[in-house]
């Protein structure tokens, strides 16, 4: 129970970051109140209601079978990707990107830390396997890291440059990609790892739990690509 609370507190954090940088973005764009109002709100309510999908998902017994296809794939990282790639190419050429200050998009990385501590937590719990952390084959807690002294050096010293930063956030891209890849081959292709069965245990199915593939995941992507427009646009 301890352990589901940390994921909670950390997803509703993860939510107001959103909703700041969302926030940031529409005031900077909008100097009409009224237009700036609705477009806050209807950002609250797509983000509420792709959280209340994502519970909705992990109290049911939809995504409880490692049976191919993959579920996971289907129902959470697919849609939540998919938004992604969407939204940011109807919108690479709006105005209110360069609201959002470069650097923060840079730091708010360094959240993955804490999510990489949970997956090391949730190991000892039994409800992921070591594989998905940096004891195994996860190095995402190498780019949290990494991440206030990149955009430290970048945008707080100059010291290095913004293609420089580019680069680092298609680096981040393929660490995550490289997670995604663990997580569903240590379900579903075990013999990879010298394993006859799964290697996860069902109790990842449940929410809060969901909430990684669901969200935590997506949202470090969407950084990144939201990030490299930002700096490419600027140029």
């Amino acid at each position: 129970m301890k352990l589901q609370l940390w994921y909670h507190l950390l997803n509703i954090a993860i939510v107001l970051i959103v909703f700041i940088i969302g926030f940031k973005a529409i005031n900077g764009a909008f100097t009409n109140a009224t237009k700036a109002k609705r477009k806050k709100v209807i950002l609250v309510i797509c983000v509420l209601l792709w959280q209340f999908y994502i519970f909705a998902l992990g109290q049911t017994d939809i995504l409880s079978s490692y049976e191919l296809p993959p579920r996971f794939a289907i129902f959470l990282i697919g849609p939540a990707f998919l938004f992604t790639g969407i939204f940011i190419y109807l919108n690479r050429n709006n105005t209110w990107l360069h609201y959002i200050p470069k650097s923060w998009l840079v730091y708010l990385q360094s959240f993955r830390i804490l999510v990489e501590t949970l997956f090391v937590f949730s190991v000892a719990d039994g409800i992921l396997h070591s594989n998905v952390t940096i004891e195994g084959y996860n190095f995402d807690m190498i780019l949290g890291l990494s991440a206030p002294v990149i955009a430290f050096l970048a945008f707080g010293k100059n010291m290095i440059s913004e293609k420089m930063v580019i680069l680092w956030n298609y680096i981040g891209i393929a660490i995550l990609a490289s997670v995604i890849f663990v997580f569903l081959s240590t379900v579903f292709l075990p013999e990879l790892y010298g394993s006859e069965s799964s290697l996860m245990s069902l109790t990842f199915t449940n929410y809060p739990y969901t909430l990684i593939a669901g969200f935590l995941m997506p949202v470090g992507v969407f950084m990144h690509v939201l990030s490299i427009v930002q700096l490419r646009k600027s140029k």
